[in-house]
């Protein structure tokens, strides 16, 4: 493992590798600074400007942007109180209240500094159960890896919020797309209309259709955002160590949750920071400070959404099954440059995975000095008219799906995916679980098949197989148990 480790930090002793790592930070902050964007939007429109990179130059710079994006959401949560991402909404309940209270720039370094500490240590829990779990993975078949598929499936769709029956149904349309194109093993054309179609419907094109362009209709329907009064941010670097021992637990505590939240598909950083807001809430011997100005409140919110970052890192490089909507993207990105994420990755490809693992390490000093740097200038990005934010990303959009392929077809395709996910926003229909069975929808029907193929057709493998029958449990639990507390929440209103 170390000579690993090594091999990932020497990869920045390439000037590209450094550079891409800042680069993808600066436009991470102004991406993640602007509401309504966020880093799964981010991440889909850099990656077609990322095909003249090399892969860990790439990765590098999309990993470095998922990470600030996270956190520079938490900037305009605290001095506007308009969150750039879901993850940043529980950082407003107690940021903004500093800020009027006149603490702002105290409230900026505490999220920033504490952001900084659980991405550090849970980038060491990533190093610790990544690596283990790909070394295990490497012992499964495709009866394991098929059982494996239909858990990240299921937990992705129960996870939708309070709409487990709406997730279910788009990760069904999910996997409908994934069918698309020729079949793996005897190569017959399947859902598709034309020749264009016959490798599938492409990745890149449909991710950013359905987070970028779908994003610039909402924007077009709210052209007259609300401004909030900015108020001065005195007292950034003036934060005095005793509070900071004071959080201590708080962090700690929040970096674990973080973590753990993200390693379950489909949860994601919002989830995590609601988690270890309540959390800190619960144990907090001032809980009635919540939600009138608590540096506990910041602190667990933006300590948790950062470390659920390497959480949602290490399935999607040790199984090859993205954490969240923004790793689903990422796959994309290891896929187009020619890197399968999954066990193989860390034997055939170890400097990819130690690489990000150095990223989240060398990352950590440049965030919070961006961070703590640039706060004022990356909030002023929360008052671009919103027609000029809709123009540019729709422009990007579209120029990137075009270079993917130098054609028009991926730019119809992204076009189609906008309308349809904007479609799917306004009925209330969760995108994510989209995405997620795009992506993993070829691993489940190719592992399927051949495990039907080595057991000659018998069904009753994946349950006499004691792996494979604990994950299939844990599949359809995650699949029933949010809809029934549903219906018993429904039943009882």
């Amino acid at each position: 493992m170390l000579d690993n480790i090594l091999l990932g930090l020497s990869s920045f002793n390439s000037f590209s590798v450094c550079f891409a790592l800042l680069i993808g930070a600066l436009i991470g902050y102004v991406i993640g600074a602007i509401p309504g964007l966020g880093p799964t939007l981010g991440v889909s429109l850099l990656i077609p400007f990322t095909y003249a990179m090399d892969p860990i130059s790439s990765i590098v710079m999309l990993v470095g942007l998922y990470v600030a994006a996270e956190y520079g959401g938490a900037i305009t949560a605290i001095i506007l109180n308009t969150p750039g991402t879901a993850a940043a909404v529980a950082t407003a309940w107690d940021g903004y209240p500093l800020n009027l209270q006149g603490n702002g720039g105290k409230a900026l370094n505490v999220s920033i500094v504490a952001s900084g500490i659980g991405m550090l240590i849970s980038s060491f829990m990533f190093l610790f159960t990544a690596v283990p779990l790909s070394e295990i993975a490497l012992k499964l078949g495709p009866i394991e890896y098929f059982a494996i598929g239909l858990v990240g499936l299921s937990l992705a769709s129960g996870l939708s919020a309070n709409q487990p029956i709406k997730g279910a149904i788009a990760m069904g349309v999910g996997l409908v797309f994934a069918f698309v194109g020729l079949d793996p093993q005897t190569g017959v054309p399947r859902f598709t209309p034309s020749t264009e179609f016959f490798e599938g419907i492409p990745l890149v094109p449909a991710l950013l259709g359905l987070y970028a362009l779908s994003e610039v209709f909402i924007m077009l329907e709210d052209l007259h955002r609300e401004k909030k009064p900015n108020v001065s941010l005195g007292g950034i670097f003036e934060v005095p160590m005793a509070l900071f021992y004071q959080l201590k637990w708080v962090i700690l505590k929040s970096t674990v949750i973080g973590y753990l939240v993200g390693v379950i598909p489909g949860a994601g950083a919002s989830v995590a920071s609601f988690l270890a807001y309540a959390e800190a809430k619960r144990s907090s011997k001032e809980p009635e400070n919540f939600g009138k100005g608590s540096y506990e409140g910041v602190a667990a919110s933006e300590t948790a959404n950062n470390s659920a970052v390497s959480g949602n890192l290490a399935p999607m490089l040790a199984l090859g099954i993205p954490g969240s909507a923004t790793t689903a993207v990422l796959v994309g990105a290891l896929m187009v440059h020619g890197v399968q994420p999954g066990p193989l990755l860390f034997t055939k490809n170890p400097e990819i995975p130690y690489t990000i693992l150095a990223s989240l390490w060398f990352g950590v000093p440049i965030m919070v000095l961006i961070g703590l740097l640039g706060s004022k200038l990356w909030a002023r990005f929360a008052d671009i008219p919103v027609p000029v934010i809709a123009a540019i990303v729709a422009g990007l959009s579209l120029i990137g799906a075009y270079a993917t392929e130098n054609s028009f077809f991926p730019v119809a395709i992204t076009v189609a995916f906008g309308v349809f996910g904007y479609l799917c926003r306004k009925a209330d229909f969760p995108t994510a679980p989209i995405i997620l069975a795009l992506v993993l929808g070829e691993m489940i029907e190719v592992n399927l098949r051949r495990a039907l193929i080595i057991s000659d057709g018998d069904w009753t493998v994946f349950l006499t197989n004691s792996v494979s029958l604990i994950l299939l449990v844990v599949s359809l639990l995650a699949f029933l148990l949010p809809a029934l507390r549903l219906f018993r929440k429904t039943g009882r209103g």
